[in-house]
């Protein structure tokens, strides 16, 4: 029975406080932290495998196989974790509305990095067979649950402690820790491959990323098990207010439905896939179809980030001033408008390719296709183009928490605002690796001289933008601008 769930022990022991605007800016940065810090580590954890999937790929698939399928066969596990983060939001958001908000994430948070390390356990498929990928897939559907139960935990635990006139503020340093885990993932796997021979690094180096995360997940949870249950949910707990099914009041109910639904399709659909094109795509774009080396990729990609971060901030308090809807849907059409020609930009300032190894014809018989490698990139010029890329990330993802959170009710807002979030970050978004790789490809194999064939690099984008557009649309019509919300009323 779902009333049978345990009280969590922190909620007796939560500030008294009688609502999240008498709650000391003090406490607010000590959550602030100890959140951030852990969802940090939970997207270094999640990411690291998106990162190194051009290597992992013949570890997992044979190192006999195809670089391009090996390539797919390793989005398409990484993508399993998108698929589950939504059964992960629905299995952690109600513990979160029930029992608590502390207690939640520091589950999910042990979850995911026991995953983590076992990944970079996992013997290679020339050792094991399909035992390899298999295991991994399933370790994988952990990581995509703890991830589901994560985001919605820390969004919803630094916004009820946050000040209703500076709750876009606040929860902006919440939607850092997404980039900030992915730069980490880089510079974590750059730095061991420096320090390695690249057939060291290839065979074994990819582990020592993987490894690391158990050291991270043990100073994180140490941090996360000081803090307190949040006052608005310590509150409604004792006023017997929080929900008894929190999946029945969030779907079933026709009015909390309708506004899940219009958070996926006019909002975290939309965030999605600009999130994932401008960060993550663009990482995969530039080493498989620019043929950039993953230290030069990397330097641009992280360049642009760090430059990009402190307008996570700006944005997201700036949707206190001016409301959260026109700022999520201008940086929406910014995406939708703006992706391909800068993609076109990448592709330009990459330069030209030259033959590292020529093509060849294996002892089977079979084409070997030559490797190349881009032979001058230009990569102040591509750090540019990235930086406006991921400057439409800050704009659809600074304010977009703490509207989610504005949006539900206390008694639900963990469920509520998880389900859409992931849905439209998993779904949506996390396959635009696969989705644009696998076009990409699709478009390649076309005959000479069609258009798909001519613009087959970039052919990939169609998904992409499309989505961003119809969001904007859908957004634009039915969304509800929203700041300075009493949050617990």
């Amino acid at each position: 029975m779902e009333q049978s769930l345990p009280i969590s022990p922190d909620v007796a022991d939560a500030p008294a406080a009688h609502d999240n605007n008498s709650v000391d800016e003090k406490t607010i940065w000590k959550v602030i932290t100890a959140s951030s810090v852990g969802t940090v580590i939970e997207w270094y954890d999640f990411y690291i495998f998106g990162s190194l999937a051009a290597i992992i790929g013949p570890v997992l698939f044979g190192s006999k196989g195809k670089p391009e399928e090996t390539l797919l066969g390793a989005l398409a596990v990484f993508g399993v974790g998108f698929i589950v983060r939504p059964f992960g939001a629905v299995v952690f958001g109600r513990i979160g509305d029930m029992i608590g908000r502390k207690y939640t994430f520091l589950v999910t948070l042990l979850m995911m990095g026991g995953a983590t390390v076992a990944t970079g356990l996992v013997p290679s498929y020339d050792k094991i067979g399909w035992i390899a990928p298999a295991i991994v897939l399933v370790l994988r559907l952990f990581q995509g649950l703890a991830l589901g139960g994560e985001y919605g935990g820390a969004a919803t635990y630094v916004a009820e402690y946050a000040p209703d006139k500076r709750r876009g503020y606040f929860t902006s340093y919440i939607q850092i820790t997404a980039t900030a885990g992915l730069i980490l993932s880089i510079l974590v796997i750059v730095l061991t491959k420096k320090a390695m021979p690249d057939a060291d690094f290839k065979t074994w180096g990819w582990r020592i990323p993987f490894l690391l995360s158990g050291v991270l997940i043990v100073a994180s949870y140490y941090i996360r098990k000081q803090l307190h249950e949040s006052p608005l949910f310590a509150k409604a707990k004792a006023e017997g207010k929080t929900s008894t099914s929190p999946l029945r009041d969030s779907f079933l109910n026709p009015v909390n439905r309708r506004l899940v639904l219009i958070a996926l399709f006019g909002a975290t659909m939309g965030q999605g896939v600009v999130f994932y094109t401008s960060q993550f795509y663009a990482y995969s774009f530039m080493q498989n179809a620019l043929k950039l080396d993953l230290i030069d990729a990397s330097i641009v990609l992280v360049a642009s980030m760090v430059l990009a971060t402190p307008l996570f901030i700006y944005f997201g308090s700036l949707s206190d001033r001016i409301g959260r809807k026109r700022i999520i849907m201008a940086g929406m059409l910014c995406a939708a408008l703006f992706t391909v020609p800068l993609f076109y930009g990448l592709k330009a300032y990459a330069g030209p390719l030259t033959e590292v190894t020529p093509a060849t014809v294996d002892a089977a018989g079979k084409a070997v296709e030559a490797v190349s490698k881009a032979l001058a990139p230009n990569l102040f010029m591509m750090t540019v183009l990235t930086f406006c890329l991921v400057l439409f990330v800050t704009m659809v993802y600074g304010p977009i928490a703490a509207y989610l959170v504005e949006l539900f009710p206390t008694k639900v807002r963990y469920t509520s605002l998880s389900v859409p979030y992931h849905i439209g970050n998993g779904i949506f978004g996390g396959f635009v690796p696969l989705v644009a790789t696998w076009i990409a490809v699709w478009a390649k194999a076309q005959p000479a001289g069609t258009f798909f064939k001519e613009h087959a690099a970039l052919s990939g984008l169609i998904y992409p933008v499309l989505i961003a557009a119809l969001c904007w649309v859908i957004g634009s019509a039915l969304m509800k601008d929203s700041r300075n919300v009493r949050i617990m009323e």
